[in-house]
């Protein structure tokens, strides 16, 4: 254990300089897969309940595929797929961002997880009590006004328990990163058991790091429930 701190230590916790730490890149890539899947399944979530059939399906079929496939093919396709597509090689600028591994992994990662939080705030929007939209048509909201300060506050208040599970799973699933390359703890874990061969303290480190980080997730949904569903808990006589 004290050979595998002195030799991998730095690359699980910081930085050496040419590049960010296992941990540093993990919480990276779960930042801003969270917040691109997060802005992008807002107006994807209003498609996806509204009764324009044209608006309505296309998400239908977006979420019906990355939900129904693996991410970890939906990653390969993306890293090694794609660019095998002449079309790709040939413009510039999708040849440009597909070169690169990280650039491969967050779109893997943002359409994937974008998918489960478009269904996921779906759901909550039908689960908004009726009289919340005639109270806000009684205020003369309609249209984006309505959807903007009613439909999606409401949504996303009720939708923290199951969105919460979400940004675990998807916490837990950036560990595929190292498919591309992307050092991130994984990587770094199993470069180290390569180099010692110590699997046990090796893994075990990298199992602690993700623990961690998914029970300080835990308690800031935990904090964030109590302050936004205050509302749903039943008043005491």
């Amino acid at each position: 254990m004290i050979e595998l701190f002195q030799e991998y230590g730095q690359s699980y916790l910081y930085s050496d300089g040419a590049g960010l730490s296992g941990l540093a890149m993990t919480l990276w890539l779960f930042i801003v897969t969270t917040l691109f899947g997060f802005v992008l399944s807002l107006p994807l979530a209003l498609a996806r309940v509204s009764r324009k059939c044209w608006l309505r399906w296309p998400v239908e079929f977006y979420t019906f595929v990355f939900r129904g496939t693996p991410l970890y093919i939906q990653l390969l396709i993306c890293y090694t797929g794609l660019y095998s597509l002449e079309v790709v090689r040939d413009t510039a600028l999708l040849d440009q961002f597909f070169r690169n591994a990280l650039n491969c992994t967050l779109l893997a990662f943002v359409l994937n997880t974008c998918a489960y939080t478009v269904e996921i705030f779906a759901g909550a929007i039908r689960n908004i009590p009726h009289g919340e939209i005639e109270a806000a048509h009684a205020y003369g909201l309609h249209g984006w006004r309505l959807n903007l300060f009613v439909v999606l506050p409401a949504a996303l208040r009720r939708s923290l328990p199951v969105y919460s599970n979400e940004l675990i799973l998807m916490l837990h699933a950036t560990s595929l990163a190292f498919t591309a390359t992307v050092a991130d703890i994984l990587k770094v874990a199993r470069d180290a058991n390569a180099a010692t061969f110590l699997t046990f303290q090796a893994f075990g480190i990298a199992a602690v790091l993700y623990m961690l980080l998914s029970f300080a997730l835990v308690g800031l949904f935990r904090l964030a429930e109590r302050r936004w569903m205050r509302f749903l808990v039943p008043a005491r006589g």
